[in-house]
Formats: structure tokens, C-alpha cells, sequence
């Protein structure tokens, strides 16, 4: 019989990778909390809707990547490809946006896109995300950058800012009708998807991957010169923040994210260390999506890391933790070492050997563990009620009783 094997680009974490994982997790989650910002946890599992009317029917997401199925109880549902339509949706049917305020949240887990599985992107892949909700101000905009900036800083990522502005309800229109006259005077030239674009979304035409498209595009009009005053205002008010914190960016009028739904602040952080899909990190505004899904307007902005594309990067600040070995050289010293483990465990990580050994091996064993306190108990020390300990880092080493360790 053949063995089982995990479905083509769903992977395991494990050994190295799961050490970077869970680092990553504890030290984002840290840094968001530092930055006023709570856990939220939505299923994984949603209505297909959601994602249509939120992420956009026009969008590859929905058009070609969803994995959407119907239920044994006949509902239209898929896994959910993206964080933020799940914690809107969440907003909404908690009545948060009838009650007011300002709302942080932050969130971790797997997304699914059926896509050619390639280094640093799978159909099974896990994001960090954060949204806030009700603070329609610029500088929460600038805010969600700088804690992004944090976050890759921590980790030893190098990255570049690209910023833009996707405008309004107001200013958008009268843009997308210059964009759609002068895509339209090229259009036998651009590839399919953007001549399915031009008709659905055309603002789309300018995330064209295709090189040929990409040179067509050099002299489109540019969002940025027909932003009504208001989005201008926001605009230059955002990169002024930015300039007096210290924080390098450059201007891409081609960025227009890979989502529908956003608008006015579109941002992206790309590494050259990942190859040629060099975005490690996204996000903007969306001000209308929680109206979309059936809320009362409410500003919202908010992004999303793809961990998978970070985890060689990352470098581990080594920290002087105290790992303490536990270990018997008598078996009738086990019962003593499970109670000193438990004590131990309630401030310092420790690992318990239950087999009984000699001196010497116990010593490789910790070492194996990464200990740098090894506590042992052999028939002399259980009977004396001590604890022969050795400090590996210093070498100093010593008995002491029990209830003094």
C-alpha cells in the first residue's frame, strides 16, 4: 500500500522552519500588541459571497484561486484565500459599527489560493494580519507602516516602501475613464487577462505581471495627478509623516494591490532576497468595504504578511535563555525530579529525562536540548533531600537542597 503524502503545495512546518514560525508569531503579535492592538480569530471556512462582494468578482482570487465547494447542508462556501474580509464580516455581525469607536485587531493563520505552488508561495500559507476600524485619520495610515517597518526591523528584513494613492469615490471615476480611453488604444496588444480587465476592473491593467503589458503601460496616466483635493491632501500629508519619522519610500503608480477592494493608500514592502515574487508584505485603506458588506460606512485600513516568504530571512535574536536539564542517575529519584520539574515550570523552561542514566550521559543529552543548567538527583541526593547542579556556560558547579533550587 503507498503512503500518504500531503497534498501538493500544503507543507508541513517543522524542525528549522517551525523554530522561524513561532518566533515570527510571538515577536509580531508582541509588536502589535505594543501598538494598542488585540487577537481576533475568524474561520477558516466562510459563505463564497463573502469573498465576492468583498475581495471582488473580477479579481484572479475569486476568478481562478478559490477553493470553493458546496456542503453536505447545500451552502456555497470556500477556504478562505485572504484575512481581512473574514475580521470585516466579524465587525459587522457583532454590531461594532453601530457602536462606535475605534477597533485594533490583529490575527494569524492559513489562507488557501490554488495557484502553481513556487518558492515562498503555496496554496496552503499562512498570514499575519492587522486591521483597524474607525479611524478615517492620515495618521493611522502612517501608523500601520511604521508598525509594519517595526516588525520587519525586529527580524533583520531589509525591504523597500512602495506608496501610492488609489483615490475616492470621487476622484476614481473620472480616472478609470482616462485609464479605459488610453488602454483602449492599445488593446489588441495587452494579454488576455488585461482585456478582460479593461471591461471589469481596469485599474487591474497596471498589477499586469506580463513584461510585453508592462512597457505598454510606461505612459498611462498616473492615479497620483488626478486625485481630487481632499485624497491630495491625505496623500502629501502621508509622506510627510513618513519623511519626518525617517522612513524611505518610493512612489509606484502602478501599485493598486491585488484586492478590490481598497482605495486612497495602497502600500507595499518588497525584498530583494526572496527572487523575482519579491513582496513580503501589503496593505491600505478600504473606507467602503464595511459598507459592502452590509455595515454602516466605517473607515478601515489595514495589512497582511505572507510568513511562508519570510521564514529564511529572518534572523534570531539569541537570547540568554535558561533551559535547566533534569535528569536520574536512580530510578527512585524519578518521583522527586517530576515534582522539582513542576515547581521549575512555572517560570523557566525545563526538560525532564525519564530514563535513568550515567553522569557523563545525561551531560550529552542536555546538550542536545540546549540546556545550560543541568540538575541531577542520584541515591546520595535523594537521601540527603540535594540537587547537584552545574552551570555549563560558567562551569560552576554545586549541591544545594532542594528547596533551595
Amino acid at each position: 500500500m503507498a503512503n500518504i503524502q500531503s497534498l501538493r503545495g500544503m507543507n508541513d512546518i517543522l524542525n528549522e522552519d517551525s523554530k522561524y514560525f513561532t518566533y515570527f508569531i510571538e515577536n509580531a503579535s508582541r509588536i502589535a500588541k505594543n501598538y494598542g492592538f488585540s487577537y481576533i480569530e475568524t474561520p477558516i471556512l466562510e459563505e463564497t459571497a463573502l469573498f465576492k462582494r468583498s475581495v471582488g468578482e473580477s479579481s484572479d482570487i475569486v476568478n481562478k484561486e478559490m477553493y470553493q465547494f458546496i456542503d453536505k447542508g447545500e451552502n456555497d462556501v470556500c477556504l478562505r484565500p485572504e484575512g481581512t474580509a473574514g475580521v470585516v464580516r466579524s465587525f459587522v455581525e457583532n454590531k461594532f459599527d453601530r457602536a462606535g469607536g475605534t477597533y485594533r485587531w490583529f490575527y494569524y493563520g492559513p489562507m488557501f489560493r490554488y495557484e502553481r505552488p513556487q518558492k515562498g508561495r503555496l496554496r496552503q500559507f499562512h498570514q499575519f494580519g492587522c486591521e483597524v476600524f474607525g479611524q478615517a485619520s492620515v495618521y493611522e495610515d502612517a501608523n500601520i507602516i511604521m508598525m509594519l517597518k517595526d516588525i520587519l526591523d525586529f527580524f533583520g528584513i531589509k525591504f523597500k516602501l512602495q506608496l501610492n494613492s488609489l483615490g475616492c469615490p470621487t476622484c476614481m471615476p473620472v480616472y478609470r475613464e482616462n485609464l479605459i480611453k488610453h488602454l483602449t488604444s492599445f488593446k489588441e496588444e495587452l494579454c488576455e487577462d488585461c482585456n478582460r480587465r479593461i471591461e471589469t476592473n481596469p485599474i487591474r491593467v497596471l498589477d499586469c505581471k506580463n513584461e510585453n503589458c508592462q512597457k505598454l503601460l510606461y505612459n498611462a496616466p498616473k492615479i497620483t495627478n488626478n486625485l481630487c483635493e481632499n485624497c491630495d491632501t491625505d496623500f502629501e500629508k502621508l509622506k510627510e509623516i513618513l519623511d519626518f519619522n525617517g522612513i524611505d519610500y518610493v512612489i509606484d503608480t502602478n501599485l493598486v494591490r491585488g484586492l478590490d477592494y481598497y482605495s486612497q493608500t495602497a502600500f507595499e514592502f518588497t525584498s530583494d532576497e526572496i527572487g523575482a515574487q519579491s513582496a513580503i508584505a501589503g496593505g491600505g485603506r478600504y473606507d467602503k468595504l464595511v459598507e459592502f458588506l452590509g455595515g454602516r460606512e466605517t473607515p478601515g485600513i489595514g495589512f497582511a504578511i505572507g510568513i511562508e516568504r519570510l521564514l529564511e530571512l529572518i534572523k534570531i535574536k539569541e537570547q540568554d535563555e535558561e533551559i535547566i536539564y533534569l535528569g536520574a542517575m536512580d530510578e527512585k529519584a524519578l518521583n522527586q525530579l517530576t515534582k522539582i520539574a513542576n515547581k521549575k515550570r512555572e517560570t523557566t523552561k525545563t526538560i525532564m529525562e525519564y530514563t535513568p542514566r550515567g553522569f557523563s550521559k545525561h551531560f550529552k543529552i542536555a546538550e542536545k536540548h540546549g540546556a545550560n543548567i543541568v540538575a541531577l538527583v542520584g541515591e546520595n541526593e535523594l537521601n540527603d533531600n540535594t540537587i547537584y547542579i552545574k552551570n555549563i556556560k560558567t562551569q560552576e558547579e554545586k549541591t544545594i537542597k532542594v528547596e533551595d533550587f
